[in-house]
């Protein structure tokens, strides 16, 4: 495990999970919201995000964790050699966006550039929830069907996996 692209909808903890991840491993986390938006929420430019992220995927060792765009994000699957994906029930995903609402009122979420706008961030969240659920998740499923053979792959379906995931990661790095 030295390329992991942590991966899913909005909400499922995909960036709680990839923190963790790369305590265990000592692997670097890169967030993409932290590559794509500035602190207060303005969009790096998209040329600059393109820069950045195709820069990170040429190094040796790294966790990403997040969307980015379309032709990043398969980009960066093809050079990961484990894949991470989250995909918990939708409305998992629809309470945990509202749980990042709720306790973003009170403290930045880990990960997102200071002074995140937490309401619109949190209403463009409730959109992309249904959208990644309609369209990406088909073929997300589809993408760790196919590769299962050739990369790692953690197909995660519950909160219970997840926890499960981080406890065999912790044990394989500290040799059994």
């Amino acid at each position: 495990m030295r390329k992991v692209a942590v991966f899913g909808n909005a909400g499922g903890g995909k960036s709680t999970l990839a923190r963790r991840l790369a305590e265990i491993t000592g692997l670097a986390l890169y967030p993409l919201d932290a590559i794509q938006f500035r602190a207060g929420g303005g969009e790096v430019p998209h040329e600059e995000y393109l820069k950045t992220h195709t820069e990170l995927i040429k190094r040796e060792q790294w966790i990403i964790d997040g969307y980015g765009t379309t032709a990043s994000a398969w980009e960066r699957f093809s050079a990961a050699d484990t894949l991470v994906y989250v995909d918990l029930p939708l409305l998992t995903h629809y309470r945990w966006v509202t749980k990042r609402l709720v306790k973003g009122l009170f403290v930045n979420p880990e990960g997102w550039p200071e002074n995140s706008p937490m309401w619109s961030s949190t209403m463009s969240s409730y959109r992309v929830v249904w959208r990644c659920h309609r369209w990406l998740t088909p073929k997300y499923r589809q993408l760790v069907a196919d590769v299962a053979s050739s990369k790692r792959v953690h197909h995660l379906k519950s909160p219970g996996e997840m926890r499960t995931f981080l406890l065999a990661v912790k044990r394989e790095h500290q040799g059994g």
